[in-house]
């Protein structure tokens, strides 16, 4: 039976943890649902990995969407996601909804995810659940906003910053999120966060006390070509693909191919 938003609750409540991954295209989100995944994330991560971009700010609500219609098409069990990107949900509650609305209507997405903790989006998870869209929350380090803390650093590292990703947890919980996404923060911090809320944590980079935990999957595949400290690659495809091709080339060059 396909995932609903009601397993993650479920998963909380029994001590199960949520297994989550990225997903960009079609075969591979096929791959990663016939493997059980519960969640699946159609992240503005993409913007690096597969579309070559420096940072996650410059993808478009477009391009995100036309990927996540790929994802789509091979899904039928796992919970699917959709990020929404950078200024898709940052100018008004209304901007949100209707990005928002194209996530869910067009690549028929169960759930959009909206970056940070602040008092404007807090604001907006509100009235995005209020309108009937389930959204996933994401605090910690917040790659939209790499320019303003000055790159992709540990967050909650003194007092000041754990008490506010504290209260701003309690805060997305509170506006109606379903689950919160902790990224590259002290595991005390993220066990503190996660056994205050009723609602999942999924973290990454987060330490192992949270409800579940996320991967960019092109680095759990070793296909990225530098990935960050606190993911674990499970394969290296990325040398595999390279050997691949250099025989392939060899072999065509030879006159071994075909043959």
């Amino acid at each position: 039976m396909p995932i609903n938003i009601h397993h993650f609750e479920r998963c909380k409540q029994q001590g199960k943890p949520i297994v989550a991954l990225t997903a960009w295209e079609f075969s591979s989100a096929q791959v990663l649902d016939q493997c059980g995944v519960d969640l699946l994330l159609v992240g503005d991560s993409l913007a690096m990995v597969a579309l070559g971009y420096t940072s996650t700010l410059p993808i478009t609500l477009d391009e995100i969407l036309h990927h996540a219609k790929a994802v789509r098409r091979a899904v039928t069990q796992a919970f699917l996601v959709v990020d929404l990107p950078f200024l898709s949900y940052q100018e008004s509650p209304q901007q949100a909804m209707h990005s928002a609305g194209r996530a869910l209507k067009e690549a028929e997405a169960q759930a959009v995810k909206l970056e940070g903790g602040h008092t404007e989006i807090v604001q907006t998870v509100r009235y995005l659940v209020q309108m009937g869209v389930p959204v996933m929350g994401h605090i910690g380090l917040t790659p939209q906003s790499v320019n303003q803390v000055g790159g992709y650093r540990k967050q909650g590292t003194d007092a000041e910053s754990q008490s506010r990703l504290l209260n701003e947890a309690k805060a997305l919980e509170e506006a109606g999120a379903f689950s919160i996404v902790l990224e590259h923060m002290p595991p005390e911090l993220a066990q503190q966060i996660s056994r205050t809320l009723a609602i999942p944590t999924i973290g990454i980079g987060a330490g192992p006390h949270c409800d579940g935990q996320v991967l960019v999957t092109h680095d759990l595949l070793g296909l990225s070509e530098w990935r960050p400290p606190f993911a674990r690659a499970y394969a290296n495809l990325r040398e595999t693909m390279t050997d691949a091709v250099k025989r392939f080339s060899d072999d065509v060059r030879e006159r071994r191919f075909p043959g």
